[in-house]
């Protein structure tokens, strides 16, 4: 079973920058799409970002387009997001996610993905 582990959480001041990873296990696992989403308190999970397998093709939720970059490095098995200019409404636990499916139009609901890792905290202080 692929697993994918989530690093690079924590505490930030408003307009900071952090950069989360998440890695699988194995090294031969080629997901088509590979994604972020968070969650915030009482909120549903929400899409963030995502990228296609060859790295060209990426999209992202309005509120952190220009603000968040996504990126994977397929030699790693490892998918990044890069988010400048943090906001407080940033706050919330970010997964990583995994889609199989060659032919996924849709990227933002989380039926689209497959395999998803365990999350890590963004917290961001005004």
């Amino acid at each position: 079973q692929v697993q994918l582990v989530e690093s690079g959480g924590g505490l930030v001041q408003a307009g900071g920058s952090l950069r989360l990873s998440c890695a699988a296990s194995e090294r031969t696992f080629s997901p088509s799409l590979m994604g972020w989403f968070r969650q915030a308190p009482g909120k549903e999970r929400e899409f963030v970002a995502a990228v296609r397998r060859s790295g060209s093709r990426t999209y992202y939720r309005d509120s952190v387009r220009g603000r968040f970059t996504v990126s994977r490095d397929n030699s790693k098995n490892t998918v990044y997001l890069q988010m400048n200019s943090l906001e407080p409404e940033d706050t919330a636990v970010y997964y990583c996610a995994a889609g199989l499916r060659e032919d996924t139009t849709l990227v933002s609901p989380t039926g689209a993905y497959d395999y998803w890792g365990q999350g890590t905290q963004v917290t961001v202080s005004s």
